[in-house]
């Protein structure tokens, strides 16, 4: 893996990227040095973004339906918000170039005492006759804000005129570029302190801040992009080590591991087996969606475990699988898995889509037995009942917990702040368990028993339909059987490719029909174009 593709997997806590910093400068890099080159880095880009044009047709009103105007649009006016630290030098040197490139610039600087670096590029600005503003008012006839008040490491929340201005900022419409992160933002949680900017893209400097990666931070960044500065990986790996504990899922990453690779002699066990416990009179599409999931992940033979009624509906749409007619109750959910299923003849299990949670005593079967288990949905219910904590602590093999945040604030009802911190959330509910734990979310993220995380960089909000889930359940499944089936011996990177993949396809299908949602039936059928356009 090339320098870039390392440098775009690592995700960085404040402490950590000063830990790191420090080390650039001790080794002689100068702080104006670097200020100078990454200040440079961001004009370029803010360049490449909106290009200078000397006479602009005037847009009337927003264009992209969601009151702030469309990218696309040429950009000649720039309002340049410049805070007391480095954050602050960055953008007023940006502000420099973009005055040198012919852009016209208003700078608003709130703050009279600056840090030394700061207030020396402030004196060189002035020098140059660029416009400073006293009253945020006067930068609203700007086409473009960039934002440069606050970069990472802020920790005291925004209050009375600051507060303010941020909030009548928000309200004006303008496409906004926040330099490392939206100002305002805590830069592990991405929590907001008080108020924060809201940008419509952020330039991530170095690498990549925790905050920017986590659910409730995602209104404010818009579109994140890194710019890489060039930080020497040793020092990266002095302070992270070899391999960080906590991951950003890449493309290169996924490469690594798909497609599957499969000897030119073989047969469909030695592909993966894997059986799915799932569905109930009440809830037979989970039983299909589930399916579906699993089918598209390549797995050689799939069993599916389902009440007798449902035998021939899953049939019809998978007849490919082994469909396993089982015992139910009087409303149609499992009641026990027939005499003849050996648990231990499979290579993994998911279990728990559409069961309902009548189903206890099949979820204590599974869980008893010496495989590979996905739990998902009333599974995971079922789990929550049962003592998450007492039931799984003593699992030998690998468990994996496929949680919503309301399924996990049941699972683990002791660990506070989900949505607040889903990083730490996941990192502590894994090592509590042993498990592997996924969070459901717009960043996914994806713990294991030894601390480390792996988060999902991307998805998309079409994802939010009934069903999405059942497909994943069957797509980790079958990634899971086709590891234990290969003697693979970690398994959890099976789990990270399955959410990058569910991901990914649901992606492309809404690019295909619309952001309003994607139904899981036709997510299933964008598993593949995925895997076609990575090769």
């Amino acid at each position: 893996m090339n320098r870039y593709e390392r440098i775009q997997q690592i995700a960085v806590t404040a402490a950590q990227m000063r830990e790191i910093e420090g080390r650039i400068f001790a080794g002689g890099m100068p702080v104006a040095a670097l200020m100078e080159k990454v200040a440079g880095l961001i004009s370029q880009r803010v360049q490449s973004l909106f290009p200078l044009l000397l006479n602009p047709t005037p847009s009337p009103s927003p264009s992209n339906g969601e009151g702030r105007r469309d990218f696309s649009e040429f950009l000649v006016r720039v309002g340049v918000l410049v805070g007391p630290g480095h954050n602050g030098g960055d953008a007023l040197v940006v502000a420099r170039e973009l005055h040198f490139r012919g852009y016209q610039v208003k700078i608003y600087r709130p703050f009279s005492k600056l840090k030394d670096l700061t207030a020396q590029h402030d004196l060189y600005a002035q020098s140059l006759g660029i416009c400073y503003v006293e009253d945020i008012a006067d930068l609203q006839d700007c086409d473009l804000i960039i934002d440069g008040l606050f970069g990472f490491g802020l920790e005291r929340e925004i209050k009375d005129n600051l507060a303010e201005t941020i909030n009548g900022l928000n309200e004006w419409s303008k496409l906004v570029i926040s330099i490392d992160l939206p100002s305002g933002l805590h830069t592990d949680t991405g929590e907001v302190l008080g108020t924060a900017i809201k940008a419509n893209h952020t330039l991530c400097l170095g690498l990549w801040k925790l905050g920017l990666l986590q659910d409730q931070a995602l209104e404010y960044v818009g579109k994140a992009e890194l710019i890489d500065f060039d930080i020497p990986l040793a020092d990266v790996t002095a302070i992270l080590g070899e391999m960080p504990q906590i991951q950003r899922v890449t493309k290169g990453f996924i490469k690594e591991h798909l497609p599957l690779s499969r000897p030119a002699v073989t047969h469909k066990y030695k592909q993966g087996h894997l059986l799915l416990i799932c569905g109930s009179r009440k809830y037979a599409g989970g039983a299909i969606l589930t399916g579906l999931g699993a089918r598209g992940s390549g797995v050689g033979m799939l069993s599916i475990a389902v009440p007798e009624s449902l035998k021939s509906l899953l049939v019809s749409h998978l007849p490919e699988a082994l469909i396993i007619g089982c015992e139910e109750t009087e409303s149609g959910a499992i009641a026990s898995l027939p005499q003849a299923v050996d648990l231990g003849s499979y290579d993994a299990i998911a279990c728990g889509p559409g069961i309902t949670t009548e189903a206890t005593t099949i979820v204590e079967e599974v869980l008893a037995n010496n495989k590979p288990v996905i739990l998902d949905a009333d599974g995971l219910n079922i789990l929550a009942q049962l003592g998450t904590i007492s039931t799984l602590q003593n699992r030998q093999v690998t468990t994996v917990l496929t949680p919503h945040a309301g399924e996990f604030k049941r699972l683990f009802p002791d660990i506070e702040n989900v949505q607040q911190n889903r990083v730490e959330a996941v990192k502590k509910a894994a090592e509590l368990t042993g498990s592997i734990v996924l969070l459901k979310g717009a960043r996914t993220a994806i713990g294991n028993a030894s601390g480390k995380v792996w988060i999902i960089p991307e998805s998309t909000p079409a994802l939010a339909r009934g069903g999405s889930g059942d497909v994943l359940t069957g797509l980790i499944g079958g990634l899971l059987a086709q590891g234990v089936a290969a003697n693979i011996n970690s398994l959890v990177e099976r789990v990270v490719i399955a959410a990058w993949w569910h991901a990914q396809a649901g992606i492309l299908a809404a690019k295909e029909r619309t952001e309003l949602g994607v139904d899981a039936f036709t997510l299933t059928q964008f598993l593949n174009p995925v895997l076609s356009g990575l090769l």
